[in-house]
This record gives structure tokens, sequence and C-alpha cells, in this order.
């Protein structure tokens, strides 16, 4: 390696990304005495919810849980609104900012281009895009599951003269679509957003569908000063019990059995769960629903029909929400919606159906589809989601102690023990990342435990002088069978979703994320530790 100590900057650790876990990641090394810094891409705090500007977009778990759960912050943080939107997930950051001074250590719009593992200094050489290098002894990559965006490959992509964006790269100044010709492609999380903001303000929206998204109800209100009040009062209690149920909420599954109950008993739980609203028709449902196909078509059936009554037209309504499923119900994320089905009654929403008219190509005017038509539009929102969980991670030149890429050694399928870290890659633990909860957690709740896992760590670690820790391929093997048989009896390899990294061409369909909620995996992790951070070689 041609750079010397005297050329950069050495720390103990640089973290990647400066969203919860990267935060949280910072300020509790930090306060340990380590020297750690976090290099942003951003020109603020925020992680996701930075590059995340696009029209309507709003978090999908409940703010008051939204949040760390140090008093020192809650105690004078309020959320306006029950789900609050970008702008104001932006205005908590910089107010931790303020509380905690995260933005001292922070380099921001540093995009790392490479990370390569020098053996003979036990160190990695991280090199920006800008050419700014620093050596750390940990790397501890903090990306999330949703850094790297996917646009599908068409034809003609680049023809069209109108505005076209990802939703994840939308103009930080925003875009205007009132009065204009919208189309939106792809129905996941942020095409329910856009669609929802779009049919109000423009003259025209065209939303083209592969999957119909079977959307929830949000249940949006704004908080008064009661609401307030009793939140701050029971926010103890819901912050402990995050930690405790499968996917880090503060509800869990209903411990009983679809198949058990009566219609009547059946169709009282589904409807108290419709009415609360957010995630409890998803993750507080019966808990045979994401494992028996019975119980989960009792759960679509009762959801097809709730949203085929707000839809005028029978052929969008079958469109919408099909007779049959078009994938068991939850083994892809559901959207919390607020009135995306109602929008389809308007003269002024479309919806084109891929499966029968895929497009074919952009023009300088629009979208040609396989029918031959062009649709002319104003703006182009491209919602077509990610290559999530593993794609932040291999889109960085990452190299291990025998140079290969990281992109390369994952290429056939991702090994991860813990999913913290992979053989051949030392001293590199990353948060959020794939094999861990991920995507099946609530995020603050994962960055803080998940977060305090790696804290521990690499303190222990860099306190003993132990230069080196590195997982074993063996343990990478054990722990990714461990995933594949923990997923295999769910009905989530019966979808193609990004849990499974279908959703990519040429990715390895594998679960991504651990299936066994977070109150098994810290089981599993608190055992490795007990024995001496077993699966790991420590130098």
């Amino acid at each position: 390696m041609s750079t010397t100590s005297n050329a950069v900057e050495e720390l103990d650790v640089l973290v990647i990304g400066a969203g919860f876990a990267g935060i949280y990641q910072l300020d509790r090394l930090r306060s340990l005495g380590h020297t750690v810094k976090i290099w942003e891409a951003g020109s603020k705090l925020g992680g996701i919810w930075y590059w995340n500007c696009y029209p309507g977009a709003r978090v999908d778990t409940e703010g008051p849980i939204y949040q760390f759960s140090r008093d020192d912050l809650w105690k004078e943080w309020e959320y306006s609104e029950l789900y609050p939107d970008w702008s104001e997930v932006r205005e908590y950051f910089a107010y931790v900012d303020r509380k905690l001074d995260i933005s001292r250590d922070v380099r921001y719009n540093t995009r790392v281009a490479s990370a390569d593992f020098d053996s003979g200094r036990n160190q990695w050489v991280v090199r920006a895009s800008d050419g700014t290098t620093v050596r750390c002894t940990y790397l501890v990559p903090c990306l999330g599951f949703g850094s790297k965006p996917y646009i599908p490959p068409i034809r003609d992509l680049n023809a069209f003269a109108g505005a076209c964006h990802h939703t994840a790269l939308w103009p930080q100044e925003g875009l205007d679509m009132t009065g204009k010709r919208v189309a939106v492609i792809g129905t996941g999380a942020s095409g329910v957003q856009v669609t929802q903001e779009a049919a109000r303000d423009a003259a025209e929206v065209t939303v083209f569908q592969r999957t119909p998204n079977l959307a929830i109800p949000m249940r949006q209100r704004t908080l008064t000063p009661e609401d307030q009040a009793t939140i701050k009062a029971e926010l103890p209690e819901r912050f402990e019990r995050r930690g405790n149920v499968f996917a880090g909420f503060d509800f869990d599954f209903e411990p009983r059995n679809a198949l058990d109950l009566s219609d009547e008993e059946r169709t009282a739980g589904y409807e108290k769960l419709w009415q609360a609203g957010g995630f409890r028709f998803w993750l507080g449902v019966f808990q045979d629903t994401l494992f028996d196909e019975k119980a989960n078509d009792y759960a679509y059936s009762f959801w097809r029909d709730k949203v085929r009554a707000r839809i005028k037209d029978p052929a969008t309504a079958e469109k919408l929400a099909p007779t049959q499923p078009p994938h068991p119900f939850g083994v892809k994320r559901p959207s919390l919606e607020q009135n995306y089905f109602d929008v389809f009654n308007q003269d002024n929403v479309h919806l084109v159906d891929l499966t029968e008219t895929p497009i074919e190509s952009f023009t300088e005017r629009g979208i040609v589809t396989s029918d031959g038509a062009e649709r002319a539009f104003d703006i182009i929102a491209f919602a077509t989601g990610f290559d999530s969980v593993t794609g932040g991670l291999t889109a960085i030149d990452i190299r291990g102690a025998d140079g290969t890429l990281l992109r390369d050694k994952w290429a056939a399928g991702v090994d991860a023990h813990l999913g913290i870290a992979t053989a051949g890659f030392p001293n590199m633990l990353f948060v959020y990342g794939p094999q861990s909860p991920s995507g099946f957690c609530n995020g603050p709740t994962c960055a803080e435990i998940q977060g305090e896992m790696i804290v521990d760590m690499v303190d222990q670690l860099l306190r003993a002088g132990r230069k080196r820790i590195e997982s074993t391929p063996d343990a990478d093997r054990d722990w990714t069978d461990h995933v594949a048989q923990l997923v295999a009896p769910t009905l989530f390899p019966k979808a193609k979703s990004w849990y499974m990294g279908a959703n990519i061409p040429g990715k390895t369909v594998q679960s991504l994320n651990y299936p066994g909620g977070l109150p098994l995996y810290r089981e599993k992790f608190a055992e490795a530790k007990a024995n001496g951070f077993a699966g790991f070689h420590i130098a």
C-alpha cells in the first residue's frame, strides 16, 4: 500500500452513513473514548431521510417509536403527526445534532469509493470519491437496506426530455407537479405515496403497475396536546417492549391461529386491527398467517373485500385487488396508504397493467408500451425500489485481506455470520446488513439493539489491544443455513420480493433478512458472545 500513515488521518473506527445506525455508533464509541468519524454522502444527517424527499414521503412506523429511546432526547421532542413526513424527520435529526453535537465528527458530501484491508497493519484504507483517504482499525458500514436505487433497463431510457427521477434520488429543491402529466412507474411504498400526492395536484397521473400493492390503512392524524401527553406517559414502556417483539415495534403477532377460530372470531380480530391501522394488520395478525396458506387466504380475502369496496370500476378493482391473491399476503412489505385506492376513482388517474402491456421504450415525449401506445408526460417518477440490503455494500469497491472484492465474494449469494461480518474481510462489522434483522425491523430499534452489539464488540477489542477479528467460513455458512431453515416453512419464498433478492435480475434468491425475529436474534448473538465471540477468529 503506497499510502503512508503520515499522509492520512488514522482512526479507531470509521462509520459509513449518518442515519440512525451511524449516529448511534458515533455517539456511543466516541463516549467510550475511541477516535471515530462518520463519512456521509449527503450534506446533512438523516440517511434515507436525506435522500427520500419525494412528494408524500413519510414514515410507515408510528412517530413516537421512530426515534432514539434515550430519555434526554425523547422527553423534549414531539412529532406533530402520528406518521411524520420526511421534512419533520429531518427536523428530528437536526434536533439530535444540536443535542449530541454529531456533526463535529461527520465529513459530509463524502461518498466512499473504495476500502482495502492492509493485512500488514490490520487497518482499512478507505478512499472517498474526492480522493480523501483515511486509515481505521475498524470499518462499520451503516448503509441501511435501501441505499442503492434500482432502475430497470428500459430502451432509450435517456431519450425523455422532461423531468425523470428515481424517488430515492429526488431533487432536493423539490418538483412541482401542479398541472403536470405525471407517470409513476412501480407500486411499492414510494409509488403509493407519490401517487397519492400527484392525484391531488397533477393534471394527469398514470400508474404503471406490475404487481398490485396490498397496502393497508395508515390512519394518519395530527397529534393533539392530549395525544402528546399520553404518548409521553407511555413511551418508556413502549421503548422497552420494542426490543422484545418480532419486528422491533411495540406490538407482536396474535398468539392464536386463524385456523382455530370461527369465522366470526377471525373477522372480529381482523376488523380490530384494520381500524387500529398501521402495520398491525401485518405484524399483529394471527400467528399462522405467514406460515399457512389457508390462514393467509383468510387475511387476504378480508383485505381484498375492504379495498374493492372503495373502487368504483370493477375492472380497476380486479387489477388493484385481484380476486385471487397475486402472492401470499404480507410476504412483500405492505405499504401504508391514506387514499391510494380512492384516487383511482378520479378521472385524472389511470392504471396501466405492465403484465398486459409492458413498457417498450422511452421517447422524447414519454413512454411507449407494447401495444404501440405512446403516452406523453412532463414528469416520470421511478418508484422501482432498490438493490436492497446488499446493494449499498457491493456498490463500494471493498477488498478483503486477499484482494477479493466483496461483490465478487457475494456474487453467488450472501454469507454473513450473525448478519454482521463475513470471512476474508477482517475488522468490518456492518449494522443493518444482510442476514440481520434489517428490513424486518423498525429502524431505530435495530440501530440501538444491533448497534450496541457492535459497539460492545469494538470497545472490548480495542481495550484488549486485539488488532483483528474475522468471522470464519464455517460460521458464515452455518448462519446462512440457519437463516434458510427459518425461512423455509414460511410463505416468504412464494413471492418475488426484495426480501428474497428476487427484484434484481440475476441476484441470488435467498432470505436477505433474519426471519427469526428480534428476540431470537438477540439470543443467538448473546450465545456467541458468551462463548468468546464464537464463530470469529480474534488475533
